[in-house]
């Protein structure tokens, strides 16, 4: 196997980690995830299918630049909804709008773009932490950052994945 797909197959099982995680967080740990998460997974979930489909085409020439090219622009999303997730909760309390409607309600009365805008926005229910782990602040099913190939620093599976970053790096 190649490194190149080595590291296609890795960057899909990292994403296919997380999404499980945050389902399991979801409906094993009964934590429920706020509209700005679901978008996190939406776009963690792209992220996973290019890395799996790059895997498995396995692509030579121009294909590989295009899918480095759809990679970064995915991780580039799951990181601009995490950073906007993360300063969302970094606000004092109080300074944030209460809840708004579910984002089931939203979809079903709004054109996407106004849900869009509402979500990025942000509400009470994303500013909401509603557990942390070694002393990071966790929003459930979440991940943080999507960067280079992997880069993913939700309190979940940091630790992990900083160490294999460290020794495939070497």
């Amino acid at each position: 196997m190649s490194r190149r797909r080595a590291l296609n197959l890795g960057g899909a099982v990292a994403c296919a980690a997380m999404l499980a995680y945050a389902l399991y967080a979801q409906y094993g740990l009964g934590l429920e995830p706020c509209p700005l998460c679901i978008f996190q997974r939406v776009a963690l979930f792209a992220l996973g299918v290019i890395f799996l489909a790059a895997a498995l085409q396995h692509p030579r020439g121009g294909g590989r630049y295009v899918y480095a090219l759809l990679a970064g622009f995915a991780a580039l999303a799951t990181a601009a909804l995490a950073t906007r997730h993360l300063y969302i909760q970094s606000q004092p309390p109080g300074s944030i709008p209460s809840c708004g409607a579910p984002l089931e309600v939203m979809l079903r009365f709004s054109p996407l773009t106004e849900v869009v805008r509402k979500v990025l926005a942000g509400g009470g229910e994303c500013s909401q932490v509603n557990w942390s782990f070694a002393g990071l602040r966790c929003q459930p099913g979440c991940s943080s950052r999507a960067g280079a190939r992997v880069r993913s620093s939700c309190c979940e599976l940091t630790p992990i994945i900083s160490a294999v970053q460290r020794r495939t790096s070497v």
